[in-house]
Order: C-alpha cells, then structure tokens, then sequence
C-alpha cells in the first residue's frame, strides 16, 4: 500500500515562498513518479506539474512557470514542490499524487495524499 501525506501549506502574503512536502510510503519510491494538482474553492482540480522515477522535472501550469519547481529526495521517500512568489490566484488546496508514470490527467494516479490547504492573501 503507497501512502502519501502533504505537509507545508499555510496562510502567506503575496510575494511570500512556500515548500509543500509530499512524503511516499511506498515500498520502493523510487519505482514512483508524482504528481502535484491543485484545486481552488469551487473550481476544478488542476495539474500543476510531476516529477519521474529518474528524478526529470515537468512543470506545466502556465501561470506558474519560472515561480514553482518540483525536486526529489529519494533517500528521504519525499518529494517537494517549491512555491516563490506566490499570488493571491495561487490559493488552492494542493495535492500530491503516485504512480508509476506520470500523467497530466489526474484519473491516471492510484494513490493520493489528504491535500495542504495553501492560502495567499493581498
């Protein structure tokens, strides 16, 4: 069983920085890739870039590029997903996802962290 537990989220000021953490209990991680998504109150959840096995780093969201990066600890079965400059329309529950490809459609990941609620005032 692959668990994974999201930590990191707070309450922030606009041009504050942020690292969310996902932790993987898995029996080998480094077999995993994952995904970070995000959803915002009444809105759908989006993808908000992953990370493979090899540790190659894809991040996609077009309003966060050049602000958020996504690395790995393999040796800490932790993966991060580092937040600079955050924006009030950056507010969003964030998620982290496994499995054993990384995808953009969420409906592709098995296994799923309880979400860090990520706020970001004006």
């Amino acid at each position: 069983q692959v668990q994974l537990v999201e930590s990191g989220g707070g309450l922030v000021h606009t041009g504050d920085s942020l690292r969310l953490s996902c932790a993987v209990s898995a029996g080998t991680f480094s077999n995993y890739g994952v995904g970070w998504f995000r959803q915002a109150l009444g809105k759908e959840r989006e993808y908000v870039g992953s990370i493979d096995w090899r540790g190659a780093a894809t991040v996609l969201l077009g309003s966060v590029w050049g602000r958020f990066t996504i690395s790995r600890d393999n040796a800490k079965n932790t993966v991060y997903l580092q937040m600079n400059d955050l924006k009030p329309d950056d507010t969003a529950v964030y998620y982290c996802a496994a499995d054993r490809f990384v995808r953009q459609n969420s409906n592709e990941y098995t296994y799923w962290g309880q979400g860090t609620q990520v706020t970001v005032s004006s």
